[in-house]
């Protein structure tokens, strides 16, 4: 049996082999009676006929004995009695030519007597029911193959719930307490395990947020270090100009790991979103500036007068990387942000040739970011990248639960 084939389908073919065993040996032993039955009706009645003439005969009676199409009688020494019949010892024998045809021989106070009898109408019964012999094997294992089908599904039912009670688990790694609900069995033993690997996976989980919270300790550090030296180096006003461009360029690069490692921390956190009131006009200026931390700055047109219903610090964060893509990918001039109850648009104003960022033009989805990429999905928001001067982040509904707020 396949190893891959539905637990209730190896419940129906199990029935179906147990309906035809079953129904196989009911047949054999219905088979079994209706033959004893025959050979009894027979001998009672050529033994009854034997002892009630044999009787009279004895008693010096003139008979004569039955001659019918159904029952002959004969005395051992009558030249009518067939000779196979004849040299046949007492008892009960059947014809060896004619099954129908069973042969009594009786020693009796008379002497011995030899009564034939045709059991047709019997052998026709046994044909009848050698046909519904045939039919109740069929009808049988047909039978309890749909009740194996039917107590199969009945019987899985448990497996059944226990498989929606695993779906229904939050991607969180959490206790659960599978097997209390179920019996002590087989199906136990697998809500055991599950149970069991559950576990193991907290256990997996609070060893990664602890080392998400200490490598968060230790990459901090020598970040701040190497910020505080950079900017006391950029306060040296008799710095080279070229050398004090290399170390703005690293005071930048400072401050985008500092935001990485932020969103890094706030997309691999467990912990449930803090959903809260947002102006959204406010947050994107706290997020343009955050981008332009270390880059030289340009003028930022924003348009939000909506209210957000969101986690403000990974919203905050995955904005301000989403700007600070913008902002590298190419020469901005003005940046403008529009932000209403369904999308926030990013457009840049460049000083690159129309007809060349046509070409680059292009619809695609995600940032090039794998950390801003999954900040997003914890979010639930949706990065368009609509063209190489304009993105779009769809906001999800149920998690933005975005409003209008009233003209003032």
């Amino acid at each position: 049996m396949s190893a891959r084939w539905p637990l209730r389908r190896r419940f129906t073919l199990l029935a179906l082999l147990l309906g035809l065993v079953m129904s196989s040996l009911s047949a054999w032993i219905m088979q079994d009676m209706a033959d004893d039955y025959e050979y009894v009706v027979s001998g009672e009645i050529l033994r009854g006929q034997a002892e009630d003439y044999g009787q009279r005969l004895a008693r010096g009676q003139a008979l004569q004995l039955p001659s019918t199409h159904r029952l002959s009688g004969y005395r051992i020494l009558d030249p009518a009695l067939p000779a196979r019949y004849a040299r046949l010892p007492a008892g009960m024998h059947e014809d060896p030519d004619d099954e129908d045809i069973h042969v009594g021989v009786f020693d009796t106070a008379a002497g011995r007597l030899v009564f034939v009898i045709d059991m047709g109408d019997i052998e026709q019964m046994e044909r009848h029911l050698h046909r519904l012999v045939i039919a109740m094997i069929v009808l049988g294992t047909a039978l309890a193959g749909w009740l194996g089908w039917l107590f199969a599904g009945i019987a899985l039912q448990p497996v059944r719930h226990l498989a929606k009670s695993v779906e229904a688990l939050p991607v969180r790694p959490q206790p659960t307490q599978l097997a209390a609900a179920v019996s002590h069995d087989a199906l136990g033993q697998l809500a055991s395990a599950i149970d069991a690997y559950q576990a193991r996976l907290v256990d997996a989980d609070a060893h990664e947020q602890a080392f998400l919270a200490d490598a968060s300790h230790e990459l901090r550090t020598p970040l701040a270090v190497i910020q505080g030296v950079t900017e006391v180096l950029l306060d040296d006003a008799g710095m080279p100009p070229q050398q004090h461009t290399r170390l703005a360029r690293l005071e930048r690069g400072v401050q985008d790991m500092g935001q990485l490692l932020e969103a890094m921390l706030a997309s691999a956190r467990r912990k449930p979103l803090t959903i809260e009131p947002v102006d959204a006009q406010a947050l994107l200026q706290d997020a343009s500036a955050r981008a332009m931390v270390g880059k030289p700055a340009i003028p930022v047109v924003i348009d939000a007068p909506v209210q957000l219903h969101t986690a403000r610090r990974e919203a905050l964060l995955l904005i301000a990387g989403l700007l600070r893509l913008q902002l590298q990918a190419q020469a901005c001039t003005q940046l403008h942000l529009r932000m209403d109850t369904q999308a926030l648009d990013i457009h840049t104003t460049t000083t690159a040739d129309s007809a060349a960022m046509q070409s680059l033009a292009r619809a695609d989805t995600g940032t090039g970011s794998a950390l801003l990429d999954r900040l997003a999905a914890r979010l639930d928001w949706q990065v368009l990248i609509l063209s190489p001067s304009q993105t779009r982040l769809q906001l999800h509904p149920e998690i933005a639960g975005a409003r209008r707020q009233p003209n003032s």
